[in-house]
């Protein structure tokens, strides 16, 4: 069921001057986010992916389009009836946005008491995250006591005090160092499985979508560009934009300069492999089992995306066979010669 939708969404940005140009920040843009998924929204600074985040939770209001949320289109909605759905959105920002002059424990009370939770209440919720977050040792610390991953964890917790059916994490890992990132989506991973939470994030890091995302958004210039399930788009990137994200982990096709290098540096025949076809690589193995001809791996490799295994190898071939295996290989399904 869709839980968040957008139907040919623009935004416009009105000049800062009267001689300036309006920004198109969001064109046209359609995209479905299931409930209880993790939606990765991917794009280069100024490709429009956080303003798209501000239109889901109202801070935002469209130029023309439809954003629906939970079955209630937000365009259409009065202060009132928008903070009512705003209530089921919770945020989490890349700079932690935390209350500098309250404790952890009053930074994760704020919006319950904006939320007008009783006292007893907000104190049991409180409990409640703060060990979920593994923070119960920090509850009467200051932000600028913490390191930036409990800073984190603060504010998912913070995030999630008032059970929202929707996260919005924006860059949410960019300012940590590698180990605190694991960390912190595999707090948002819990997120999702225990709570069953639907998380959509804003991202230009493809380990984050790796790790976490089961679908996701690739934006450019304000349009969505690419689609789908994670495994999908990076075992087959189509959009160039795409291409250069998923190039970043997965190793691609060799061409121009780093296959003439491989050409250079690699004796026989060279095929590439994709890993991902049918039955490709026992068949590959299987037909080249059958000439006079040695096989050596000499660039690419095997990677894992929620379950998926894929990758691309290269292989040189060499021996007196090599040119009719090329040749019988080359026929089989996600094979390519090279040379």
């Amino acid at each position: 069921m869709a839980l968040v939708e957008l139907r040919d969404v623009h935004k416009t940005f009105a000049p800062a001057t009267r001689k300036g140009v309006p920004v198109e920040a969001v064109r046209g843009v359609d995209l479905t986010v299931e409930a209880g998924e993790i939606h990765a929204i991917v794009g280069y600074s100024g490709a429009g992916k956080s303003t798209l985040v501000r239109l889901v939770n109202g801070l935002e209001s469209v130029t023309s389009g439809q954003v629906l949320v939970d079955g209630v289109e937000v365009t259409t909605l009065g202060q009132a009836a928008l903070r009512e759905v705003q209530r089921e959105i919770g945020m989490v920002f890349q700079h932690f946005n935390l209350f500098s002059s309250r404790t952890v424990w009053g930074n994760l009370e704020f919006p319950l008491k904006l939320a007008g939770v009783p006292a007893a209440e907000r104190q049991q919720r409180i409990s409640e995250l703060l060990h979920f977050v593994g923070l119960a040792d920090k509850a009467h610390a200051y932000p600028d006591q913490l390191s930036g991953g409990q800073k984190q964890r603060v504010g998912i917790a913070r995030a999630l005090a008032t059970r929202p059916k929707i996260l919005l994490a924006d860059e949410c890992t960019s300012a940590l160092d590698p180990d605190t990132t694991r960390e912190v989506l595999a707090l948002l991973g819990r997120v999702n499985e225990e709570f069953g939470i639907t998380i959509i994030v804003i991202t230009h890091e493809m380990d984050v979508v790796r790790t976490l995302a089961h679908r996701m958004t690739v934006m450019e210039a304000g349009r969505v560009v690419e689609q789908g399930e994670v495994a999908a788009i990076f075992a087959h990137p189509q959009a160039e934009v795409t291409r250069r994200f998923v190039s970043t982990l997965v190793e691609q096709v060799p061409s121009g300069s780093e296959l003439e290098s491989l050409e250079r540096d690699a004796t026989g025949r060279l095929v590439s492999v994709d890993l991902d076809a049918d039955s490709s690589q026992a068949d590959v193995f299987s037909t080249l089992g059958g000439h006079d001809v040695s096989v050596r791996i000499v660039q690419g490799g095997v990677n894992r995306v929620r379950g998926a295994s894929f990758g691309h190898v290269v292989l040189a071939l060499d021996g007196p066979d090599a040119a009719r295996a090329t040749q019988a290989v080359s026929a089989l399904t996600g094979v390519e010669v090279l040379r």
